[in-house]
């Protein structure tokens, strides 16, 4: 084959061979490192992350052996420079197996070593004569018995949209003298699908006339099914982030629409002695997927009487938010209609378990009544009410009580207590989580500020030290303690 080189150019000088055998041996390494990488990358089918991260794994392995092969052919030297090829061994023909059967029409990985997806080829203008290489029989998937195919019948291999396109690259290349490099399908004899990277140049002859066209050309297939494999990853990463960000919003959106929205303390009721100073704190997660059906309410009944309650739903995200929002409203319902707590949460498990969404709950449900004094309640799976006085703490003996949706018909036992002046009463979500570092349980450490509460001039008050003993949560799925303070005058 003659030298692709223009006359003009002075021959590159080749690369000592030191250095670029350790550009091989880092590259060697890099694939080590990559290998394992790519073994701790996440295995789940069902994770767009997961898969985005093995796309790209096998993308940069696609590129790393690519760029390990050409620097072997860098150290060997120019082909035509090198030996003639021997037979392959056992070992190098289990290696590179000769490309056979029938394709579906689709990409297929192509077979054989790295080397044999480079193919190189010469059209000599002036005599009509082709060159090819072995690798490029191989590439294209035709005998060498065959012949070559001269540059008119190559496009009936290439796809008929990509014809248009290895045209306009021969014709600037013969008759513009513009280097060729771009990229075209094939499809083979067998029916298989190769992506081709072509580049060449033209030679010229001494009158400067183009006399004959070389060209490169590389298999990239299975490069760019990896190239192909990231965007779709990453496309399907960044529509689930998008859809979770928008379910993030409407669950913030409907959770701020149901919720409370008073701010500071709440006095319940508003009129009278005796009564509630009434405050909240949540701590909302940042994540949907943690974002749960966590609820709280503290409002005055009809009479005078004040309602506390809280509450969580199994579940998170918008299911979860819009099953809070369906028990709330009915709960918020039968209270104004006068229906006592143990009743109340018998008929929210009736909602619940009518409900089209499958889910199971916990719940507390006070009633207190400013005129006796008087607190009753109920729960329901739920971790007891807090109650704090004189400087020491208790969580209140809890009345029997299943969660919400775990059986038909179940029955709520009611309970009550004598609440004084100066008590403070803790409702919180999120159960008893033990503290890594003490391990001490969530209620230990609520029980434990009875002493900082005792002389407290208000709800807020108290919230604030709640806040300060707790602090940030190690977890980001949603809490919150509401704190009710019985007023000094009777």
């Amino acid at each position: 084959m003659p030298s692709h080189l223009f006359a003009d150019r002075p021959a590159p000088q080749p690369p000592e061979r030191g250095t670029v055998d350790a550009l091989i041996s880092q590259t060697r390494r890099l694939r080590g490192d990559l290998d394992a990488v790519r073994r701790d990358a996440v295995a789940d089918e069902d994770d767009p992350q997961g898969r985005w991260q093995r796309a790209l794994c096998e993308l940069a392995a696609h590129q790393l052996d690519d760029v390990r092969a050409q620097l072997g052919q860098l150290k060997e030297g120019p082909p035509d420079l090198l030996a003639p090829e021997a037979e392959p061994g056992p070992a190098e023909a289990q290696a590179s197996p000769p490309d056979a059967g029938s394709g579906s029409g689709s990409e297929e990985r192509p077979t054989g070593s790295l080397l044999s997806r480079v193919g190189s080829a010469e059209w000599n203008l002036l005599t009509d004569e082709v060159s090819w290489s072995e690798e490029l029989y191989r590439i294209l998937g035709r005998s060498p018995e065959a012949g070559p195919m001269s540059l008119d019948e190559l496009p009936s291999m290439v796809f008929a949209e990509d014809q248009a396109l290895l045209t306009t690259m021969v014709t600037g290349c013969l008759i513009d003298g513009k280097p060729l490099d771009g990229e075209f399908r094939i499809v083979r004899g067998d029916g298989r699908v190769r992506t081709l990277h072509m580049m060449g140049e033209p030679v010229l002859d001494a009158d400067g006339c183009t006399a004959s066209m070389w060209a490169v050309l590389r298999d990239v297939s299975a490069l760019r099914r990896s190239e192909r494999a990231v965007r779709e990853s990453r496309d399907s990463l960044q529509r689930r982030r998008h859809l979770e960000q928008t379910e993030h919003r409407v669950v913030v959106e409907l959770q701020e629409a149901v919720l409370p929205a008073w701010q500071g303390s709440l006095r319940l009721p508003q009129r009278g002695t005796a009564a509630l100073d009434v405050a909240v704190h949540c701590l909302r997660s940042r994540s949907t997927a943690l974002m749960g059906g966590n609820w709280y309410d503290a409002m005055e009944l009809p009479g005078g009487d004040a309602l506390l309650t809280v509450g969580e739903l199994t579940g998170h995200g918008l299911s979860a938010t819009s099953a809070m929002a369906l028990l709330l409203g009915a709960l918020r319902g039968m209270a104004v209609a006068g229906i006592e707590p143990g009743a109340l949460l018998g008929h929210l498990n009736q909602v619940l378990e009518s409900s089209a969404q499958a889910a199971l709950g916990s719940a507390v449900c006070c009633r207190y009544s400013p005129a006796s004094g008087t607190l009753r309640w109920a729960q329901a799976g739920h971790p007891a009410p807090l109650l704090l006085r004189g400087g020491t703490g208790c969580a209140l003996t809890r009345p029997d009580g299943v969660l919400l949706g775990a059986t038909s018909g179940a029955a709520y036992e009611q309970a009550q207590v004598r609440l004084l002046p100066g008590d403070v009463l803790m409702l919180h979500t999120d159960g008893p989580a033990g503290d890594p570092g003490t391990g001490t349980s969530r209620v230990d450490r609520l029980l434990g500020l009875a002493p900082r509460v005792a002389g407290a001039h208000g709800a807020r008050e108290c919230v604030r030290s709640v806040v300060e003993e707790l602090g940030v949560p190690s977890h980001e799925d949603d809490a919150c303690v509401v704190v009710a303070r019985v007023g000094d005058e009777r």
